[in-house]
C-alpha cells in the first residue's frame, strides 16, 4: 500500500494519479488538524448561541431563512444527507470513488468546513480500509456542489446505504463493523460540509485527464509509427519550423517525434524519393498534438488547484470568528476545462482515424490495399477502419460542451449551474472511443512496418512494435479481430505505452 500524507502544501498531480490508480494509506499531518479543530469550535460556539448562521442552524437553499431549534440541529444534518441521496445510474468505479473520498478529505482538512475531527477520521479510515460507497453517476448539476453523489458517499458514514468492500456490495454497517469502525452522528454544519463541494466533478475530470494523457502518449507513438510506415518525411519535424511559431507544446512534441524516428532504416531508405509533401495527418502532428498537450497542461493546472481547494459553503474563518456564505461549490472551473480536453481528445481521434485511412489506401501509402496479402480474398483492415470512423463521429456529438448549459434548481434559488459533473463524466466515453481508434492505428502501423521486409524501424519504435506484437500477431489473412481490438484499446487506455514517453504529460512529470 502506498502512503500519502496531506500537509499544507496539498497533493501533487502525480499523487492524485496514484490515488486514482491504487489503494492507499492516507493521513493528515498534525498542523492541519489544528485548523480543523479551530473551525469546529467556531461552529459549536454559534450553535450554542442565539446567532442565526446559514448551514449551522438554518434550513438550506430556499429554506435558508428558516431557523432550526438547537435540539433539532443534529437531525437537520442527518435529514440533509438522506434527502439528498437521490442519484441514479450506474455506480462510479471504485478507483474514482477512492479519489472522490480523498478529495473530500483534502477539502475538509483545509480548516474552513467546521467538521469534527472524528468525522474526517472516519472518512480517512474508510479510504484506508477500502470501503467505497456506492455512488450513482447521475444526478448532479455541479452546483451547489455535487450534492446527490456526495450524499451517497456520506450515507455510509452514518450507517446507511451500501458500499463496495472486499469485492462485494454490502450494507454500510456491515462494511464498517468488519473494519472495526462505527457510523457517526453528524453535528451542526457537518452534513452540509460533506455534501457541498466539487469533489465528484473534479475526480471525474481528473480521471478523464489521466485517460487523455494515456491516449496522448499512445497517439504520439502511433503517429510516429505511421510516419515511418508510410515513408513520411522528417523535415516537418525540424526544430526551426516550430521555433518560428513559438507554441510550446508544438516545439516539445516535434522534438519527441524526431527522437522516436531517429536512425530508422525505413526512413533512410527514401531520403531521395519523389514526394514533395505528406498529408496533414502526418506532417501537422506537432501542431495538432502540441495544441492538445498545451490544453492538457492548462487543464492540469486548474484541476490541481480545485483538488486542493475548500469548496463547501458556508466557510468558517476561525481567526475572525466569521462564517461567510459564498459560491465556491460552483464547479464552473471544472466544467470548462473538462469540455476543453474533451475537444482535444476528439480531435486526437480525428487525426488518428485519418492516418488509418491513409495507411489502408494503396494510392496514399504505397502499401498493399487494406494492409493484407492477397487483398480481395481478404478484407484486412477495411472494416476496422469503419469502426474507427464510427467512433470518431460519435465523439463529435459527445464533445458538445456541457458547460454552456444551465438549468435552474431549488425553486430558482440555484438559478445558474455548471453541469460540470456531466462534462467530466462523459470524458470517459470519449477517451474509450479515442483509445480504440488509436489502438487500431497502432495495429495498422505495425502491420505496415512488416511490409517493409528487411528494413527496420527505429530502435525506440521497435520497442513499441515488440510490445504490440506480444498482443497482436501479423494479419496474414482475415481472422476474428475482436480480441485484437480489445487488447490494443486496453493497452492505450491503461497507460501501458506510457513507459516509452514518460516526460510529456503533467501527471507523469511531477
Amino acid at each position: 500500500m502506498i502512503n500519502i500524507q496531506l500537509n499544507k502544501n496539498g497533493l501533487t498531480l502525480s499523487q492524485l494519479r496514484t490515488i486514482w490508480e491504487n489503494p492507499i494509506v492516507f493521513s493528515v499531518d498534525d498542523e492541519m488538524m489544528v485548523g480543523i479543530k479551530a473551525s469546529r469550535k467556531t461552529v459549536t460556539d454559534i450553535a450554542d448561541s442565539n446567532k442565526t448562521v446559514y448551514g449551522v442552524n438554518t434550513g438550506f437553499g430556499l429554506l435558508a431563512s428558516e431557523k432550526i431549534a438547537r435540539d433539532d440541529l443534529d437531525k437537520l444534518q442527518r435529514n440533509l444527507v438522506i434527502s439528498h441521496a437521490t442519484g441514479v445510474g450506474n455506480p462510479i468505479d471504485e478507483n474514482t470513488t477512492r479519489l472522490i473520498m480523498t478529495l473530500k478529505a483534502v477539502s475538509l482538512s483545509q480548516g474552513f468546513s467546521g467538521i469534527h475531527p472524528n468525522t474526517l477520521n472516519l472518512l480517512i479510515d474508510m479510504i484506508n480500509h477500502e470501503i467505497y460507497p456506492i455512488i450513482p453517476e447521475k444526478g448532479s448539476v455541479g452546483a451547489s456542489g455535487d450534492l446527490a453523489p456526495l450524499a451517497h458517499m456520506s450515507l455510509v458514514m452514518i450507517g446507511l446505504g451500501k458500499a463496495m468492500y472486499k469485492g462485494l456490495e454490502v450494507d454500510a454497517v456491515e462494511a464498517l463493523a468488519d473494519s472495526g469502525l462505527k457510523p457517526i452522528k453528524l453535528g451542526p454544519k457537518e452534513g452540509l460540509a460533506l455534501l457541498n463541494g466539487t469533489q465528484v466533478s473534479t475526480a471525474l475530470a481528473l480521471k478523464g485527464m489521466f485517460l487523455t494523457e494515456n491516449c496522448l502518449n499512445a497517439a504520439v507513438l502511433a503517429g510516429a509509427l505511421s510516419v515511418d510506415a508510410a515513408k513520411g518525411s522528417l523535415s516537418p519535424f525540424d526544430h526551426r519550423i516550430h521555433q518560428a511559431r513559438g507554441q510550446l507544446g508544438q516545439i516539445k512534441l516535434a522534438k519527441v517525434y524526431l527522437d522516436l524516428l531517429k536512425d530508422s532504416e525505413i526512413g533512410m531508405s527514401h531520403e531521395d524519393c519523389d514526394r514533395v509533401q505528406d498529408p496533414y495527418c502526418l506532417r501537422c502532428q506537432p501542431q495538432v498534438m502540441g495544441a492538445i498537450l498545451d490544453s492538457v497542461d492548462y487543464t492540469a493546472s486548474r484541476l490541481l488547484i480545485e483538488a486542493n481547494a475548500a469548496t463547501d459553503n458556508p466557510l468558517i474563518f476561525a481567526a475572525e470568528g466569521d462564517v461567510l456564505s459564498g459560491g465556491n461549490f460552483h464547479a464552473e472551473p471544472v466544467g470548462l476545462v473538462a469540455d476543453f480536453i474533451g475537444i482535444g481528445l476528439a480531435d486526437m481521434a480525428n487525426m488518428s482515424e485519418r492516418r488509418i485511412a491513409m495507411l489502408i489506401d494503396p494510392h496514399m501509402s504505397r502499401l498493399p490495399a487494406f494492409l493484407v496479402p492477397d487483398s480481395g480474398v481478404n478484407s484486412g483492415f477495411m472494416i476496422v477502419h469503419v469502426t474507427a470512423a464510427a467512433l470518431a463521429s460519435e465523439n463529435k456529438t459527445l464533445v458538445h460542451p456541457a458547460s454552456c448549459d444551465t438549468i435552474p434548481t431549488s425553486a430558482n434559488q440555484e438559478d445558474h449551474v455548471s453541469m460540470a459533473t456531466f462534462a467530466a463524466r462523459k470524458l470517459t466515453d470519449i477517451a474509450e472511443n479515442t483509445a480504440t481508434i488509436i489502438g487500431i492505428e497502432i495495429m495498422a502501423a505495425c502491420q505496415s512496418i512488416d511490409f517493409h521486409k528487411d528494413l527496420k524501424t527505429s530502435a525506440k519504435l521497435y520497442e513499441v512494435y515488440q510490445q504490440v506484437r506480444e498482443q497482436v500477431p501479423f494479419l496474414d489473412k482475415d481472422r476474428l479481430m475482436t480480441d485484437d481490438l480489445h487488447n490494443l484499446r486496453n493497452m492505450v487506455l491503461n497507460g501501458e505505452l506510457n513507459k516509452h514517453l514518460t516526460d510529456i504529460c503533467p501527471s507523469l512529470d511531477d
